[in-house]
């Protein structure tokens, strides 16, 4: 959410920022409402006044034209409280502003690689699909859930379920043991103000699921992603300078309709509309994002170092970021079968632009209240992790072998096969 003030005193070079966003915004629009939004303010407040000093006359005779003052001022707020929920409606829809460093484009062709790690394994055989090795070990059946939920949906099984579970539990110790994120196992329901809060709602509304619950005060929708929930661990609150830097990692289903994506991504597990996700999410004095935002992407990648799985990292273009972004980086990790890198992280700076919808803010070392900064990852997508470890761990008999530093959470085993 972006400070009115703020578009009103730089509005051409806002104008110009929001443009590079990629987003079709009537900026023209906010001024005008803006503008109507004051007048009405201002005129509100001229007959309040007048009203206080007929009261303090304390002529009855002024009693009637005190009454129509007061009725005026009813009036006027019903249109003011109008025109600045229509103000805050557009408002809600532009999306944050990037960092000076993030390349300007329109999607993803203009995103810039920053580095490649591991070696891209070279195999005496054509490498199979996550999803043809899954099938053929009778361990992904897509088949079943589509016809127990519908597509794009997944039973894991046996082994495969196992290495799932090894994963994520690597995962979470990794980042709880090592990279001192604190473990929280939060609800799987956000309510539209926490979906607000973090820029789900209303832009993103048709991608959401939403639930039907007996409560009528709110609506209900199953979580995107862990970062809706934890990040509004702050929502409505002063925090304590003394508390930062908050760092929080949890480990949830994630659930999205995927809209806009029909027809692709159709086969296996990369686009499914329930996954599992080990989420990170910071909060940070606001000008500490930028180090913050470093320091989470390399706590992201540690886990395919560990993995020995192939990957890039790149920063996303101003067209290609997420809503609430100001800047991120993708770590896309090598997937023999397609012969290319596939997403498995995003790591994102949000700024204060989270931290003003949610109202969180903090004391400064002046005593002056400024908004948190809030920072999300993911540290990893566990299925995409998954669907990595098979591809890059395949052996020519479809047998996969299992990364030693999951050993210990599978039991010792050394490979999964039909045997």
């Amino acid at each position: 959410m972006h400070n009115i003030k703020d578009i009103r005193n730089n509005f051409d070079n806002f104008k110009n920022i929001v443009k590079s966003r990629n987003v079709s915004v009537d900026l023209d629009e906010i001024l005008l409402l803006d503008k109507k939004n004051r007048e009405l303010i201002n005129d509100k407040e001229t007959l309040e006044h007048e009203k206080k000093n007929i009261s303090k006359k304390q002529d009855k005779s002024l009693f009637v034209k005190s009454k129509e003052i007061s009725e005026k001022i009813l009036i006027i707020n019903k249109k003011q409280s109008l025109v600045k929920k229509k103000l805050d409606d557009v408002l809600s829809t532009i999306p944050n502003l990037p960092m000076e460093d993030v390349p300007i484009g329109n999607d993803e062709t203009s995103n810039k690689e920053i580095s490649k790690s591991g070696s891209i394994k070279e195999f005496s055989f054509n490498p199979k699909s996550h999803y043809e090795l899954g099938e053929n070990l009778k361990m992904l059946d897509f088949d079943l859930a589509t016809k127990t939920t519908g597509a794009r949906f997944v039973f894991v099984n046996d082994k495969l379920a196992l290495l799932e579970r090894a994963i994520a539990n690597f995962m979470l110790d990794t980042h709880t043991r090592i990279n001192k994120y604190k473990e929280i196992s939060p609800p799987l329901i956000a309510n539209d103000l926490a979906m607000y809060g973090t820029g789900q709602l209303p832009k993103f509304e048709d991608d959401q699921f939403e639930i039907k619950i007996e409560e009528k005060s709110n609506r209900k929708f199953l979580i995107p992603t862990a970062e809706v929930i934890l990040t509004n661990i702050v929502r409505d609150k002063i925090v304590n300078i003394k508390d930062f830097p908050m760092r929080f990692v949890a480990l949830t289903p994630c659930f999205r309709k995927e809209a806009g994506s029909y027809g692709t991504d159709t086969k296996g597990m990369i686009r499914q509309h329930q996954f599992y996700k080990v989420e990170l999410v910071s909060i940070v004095e606001n000008n500490k994002c930028k180090d913050e935002l470093e320091r989470m992407t390399n706590c992201a990648t540690m886990i395919l170092d560990k993995l020995k799985l192939p990957y890039r990292k790149i920063i996303l273009s101003t067209g290609d970021m997420g809503f609430s972004a100001e800047k991120t980086y993708d770590i896309e990790v090598w997937l023999p079968s397609e012969k290319k890198y596939r997403e498995i992280s995003s790591c994102s700076s949000c700024g204060t632009f989270q931290a003003r919808r949610m109202k969180a803010r903090y004391k400064n070392k002046d005593n002056e209240t400024e908004f948190v900064g809030t920072l999300n990852g993911s540290g990893l997508a566990v299925g995409r992790t998954l669907i990595a470890i098979l591809e890059n761990y395949q052996n020519s008999d479809g047998s996969i072998t299992i990364p030693d530093v999951l050993k210990p959470y599978m039991n010792n085993i050394e490979k999964i096969s039909n045997n």
